[in-house]
């Protein structure tokens, strides 16, 4: 069992940054991936970047790559993604996930088992 626990969102300028942290507790392992999604009102909840948890590989949506940054810290269990250059179009609730990468995709919902209750992220024009 994974329990996870976001933190960092609020409300920003359509430019500002904002870091957000996914803090985990629970079995990790070198096969753990950790990845954060958003849901927009109206949307379906969409991928935005993971990070495994062995060898560091990250992946990223087109929408916020060179943008966001996603990043760990093991020995804390904790996960960031650190947003920049923020648009009104990334206003949403961010939330994190845990599963592992050898069950499929890390793009895809069903690769993770395990979700944070989410951060809602604001950014005004």
């Amino acid at each position: 069992q994974v329990q996870l626990g976001e933190s960092g969102g609020g409300l920003v300028q359509a430019g500002g940054s904002l870091r957000l942290t996914c803090a985990a507790s629970g079995r990790t392992s070198t096969n753990t991936v950790m990845g954060w999604f958003r849901q927009a009102p109206g949307k379906e909840r969409e991928f935005v970047a993971a990070i495994t948890w062995g060898v560091w590989n990250t992946y990223y949506a087109d929408s916020v790559k060179g943008r966001f940054t996603i990043s760990r810290d093991n020995a804390k269990n904790t996960v960031y993604l650190q947003m920049r250059t923020l648009k009104p179009e990334d206003t949403a609730v961010y939330s994190c996930a845990a599963g592992d990468k050898r069950r499929g995709a890390m793009v895809v919902e069903t690769t993770y088992d395990y979700w944070g209750q989410g951060t809602q992220v604001t950014v005004s024009s």
